[in-house]
C-alpha cells in the first residue's frame, strides 16, 4: 500500500523537503496531488532520518504546503520500451511527443542503469560508416567506441549532428542499425529542424529521437540523456541492434547539473559545477561499448560546446579523459568557408548583385537563426534558403 503524506515543511524550487517518511530511498519515484486534483512528479535526492530531499520535475506554483499530498512509488524512474520506439519523438522524460499513441512496453527500465562493467567488455571494433570524410578517413567511428564532438557557439555542430544521424550506416549483412537521438536544451527552433530533417529524409524510420527544450525545467535536462541510454540499451542488448547515440548539447546537461547542486547548496568545484561532474559524465559516458556474448553494440557521440572556445574548460577537459579520441570544429576552418567562397573570388570571376547577395544569403544559412539579429524577420523569411 502507497502511503500519503501531507508533511512538506519547505520549498526552494526546483527541491521540496517533506518530513516523516519512512521506508524512503534514494532515486525513488514520486508524485505530488496538488488540492485541485493536479499530480505532478518528483524523485528522492537525499534522505536524512525522517526527512527526505525531493527535486520537483515541474514548477512549485500552486503547490500548498498543508493540503498538497506527497506519495512515494516504490520504484525509480523507468522509461517504457519496445521496438515500438523507432520512429517516434519523445519529450525528456520519455513521454510521446508526436501525437502518436502511447508506447506498448516490453517492459519497464531504469533508466540510471549500470556503466558496463569493464571485464565484459568486448574491444571496440568494426567501422561505422559516417559519410563524414574527416571522420571515417581521419577518425575512424568503430563500434562501441564513445567519440566526442567538442564545438564552439555558432559552429555548425547542430547540422552535423543531423548529418551523422541521418547518414550512419554499419557495413555488412544481417545487420540491423538504429540511431538514438537526445537534444538536451536546445530551442524549439532547433528541435524542428532535426525532427524535420529526419522525417524529409526518412532516417526517422530507424531512429528515437529525445526532445528536451531550453525552457523545460532542469531536472528534465538531467533525465534526457539516460532516457536515450535506456532506449539504446534495450535495443542493443535486448533486440541486438547496432546502437548509434548522438547527444547534444552535453555543456546544456552539465549546466543543469550545476544549477540543481547550486540549490542543494553542494560545495562548488571548478568553475561552479559540482565536484562530482566526472563521475556523473562517467556513469553516462561509460554505458557505451560491446558487452562480451551479445551480438548488439552502443556507439556514442557526445556533442559539447566549450564556452568561450576553451578546450580546459571542466565539461571538454573531464570528457577528453573519459572518451576515446576527440573531434574539434576549428572555428578557423569554418570562417574559411566565407572565404572561400565570397572573398576568393578571383579576378576574372564578374559577379552580378544579385549573385553576390544570394551567395550571402547561402553563406549566412551557416549560422544559426537566432544569431541573424541585425536582419529585418521579414527579410530573413523571404530570402534566407530554406533547403
Amino acid at each position: 500500500m502507497i502511503k500519503e503524506y501531507k508533511t512538506i515543511k519547505e520549498i526552494a524550487s526546483p527541491l521540496m523537503i517533506v518530513d516523516g517518511v519512512e521506508g524512503v530511498t534514494y532515486d525513488e519515484l514520486g508524485e505530488l496531488e496538488l488540492p485541485n486534483g493536479q499530480v505532478r512528479r518528483c524523485k528522492v535526492l537525499e534522505v536524512e532520518g525522517s526527512k527526505a530531499v525531493v527535486q520537483l520535475f515541474e514548477s512549485a506554483q500552486g503547490i500548498n504546503l498543508a493540503q498538497t499530498k506527497v506519495r512515494f512509488l516504490g520504484h525509480p524512474q523507468q522509461l517504457a520500451v519496445s521496438e515500438d520506439m523507432l520512429g517516434r519523438v519523445f519529450n525528456g522524460m520519455g513521454l510521446p511527443i508526436d501525437g502518436g499513441p502511447e508506447i506498448l512496453a516490453d517492459a519497464h527500465m531504469d533508466i540510471n542503469g549500470l556503466p558496463m562493467n569493464p571485464a565484459a567488455r568486448a574491444y571496440p571494433a568494426e567501422f561505422i560508416q559516417t559519410g563524414v570524410s574527416t571522420i571515417d578517413g581521419l577518425n575512424t567511428l568503430v563500434r562501441g567506441q564513445k567519440l566526442p564532438i567538442f564545438s564552439g557557439s555558432g559552429l555548425p555542430h547542430a547540422a552535423l549532428a543531423a548529418q551523422i544521424a541521418r547518414q550512419a550506416r554499419v557495413l555488412g549483412d544481417n545487420e540491423t542499425f538504429a540511431v538514438v537521438f537526445a537534444a538536451i536544451g536546445i530551442t524549439f527552433e532547433e528541435s524542428e529542424y532535426f525532427i524535420n530533417d529526419f522525417r524529409r529524409t526518412g532516417a526517422i524510420d530507424r531512429t528515437v529521437v529525445f526532445s528536451n527544450l531550453a525552457n523545460d525545467p532542469a531536472v528534465e535536462r538531467i533525465a534526457t540523456p539516460r532516457m536515450a541510454l535506456t532506449a539504446a540499451e534495450y535495443l542493443a542488448f535486448e533486440k541486438d541492434m547496432q546502437v548509434l547515440v548522438i547527444l547534444t548539447d552535453i555543456t546544456n546537461y552539465a549546466e543543469a547539473l550545476r544549477e540543481v547542486s547550486a540549490a542543494k547548496k553542494e560545495v562548488p568545484g571548478r568553475r561552479g559545477y559540482p565536484g562530482y561532474l566526472y563521475t556523473d559524465l562517467a556513469t553516462m559516458y561509460e554505458r557505451a561499448g560491446r558487452r562480451q556474448g551479445k551480438k548488439g553494440s552502443i556507439t556514442m557521440i557526445p556533442i559539447l560546446t566549450m564556452p568561450e572556445d576553451d578546450k580546459t574548460h571542466p565539461i571538454p577537459d573531464l570528457t577528453g579523459y573519459i572518451t576515446e579520441g576527440q573531434i574539434i570544429l576549428s572555428r578557423d576552418l569554418h570562417r574559411k568557408e566565407f572565404e572561400r567562397q565570397y572573398v576568393s573570388q578571383g579576378n576574372t570571376t564578374n559577379r552580378s548583385i544579385q549573385e553576390t547577395l544570394d551567395l550571402g544569403w547561402q553563406l549566412l544559412k551557416i549560422l544559426p537563426r537566432r544569431e541573424l539579429k541585425r536582419i529585418k524577420p521579414e527579410m530573413i523569411e523571404k530570402y534566407l534558403p530554406k533547403d
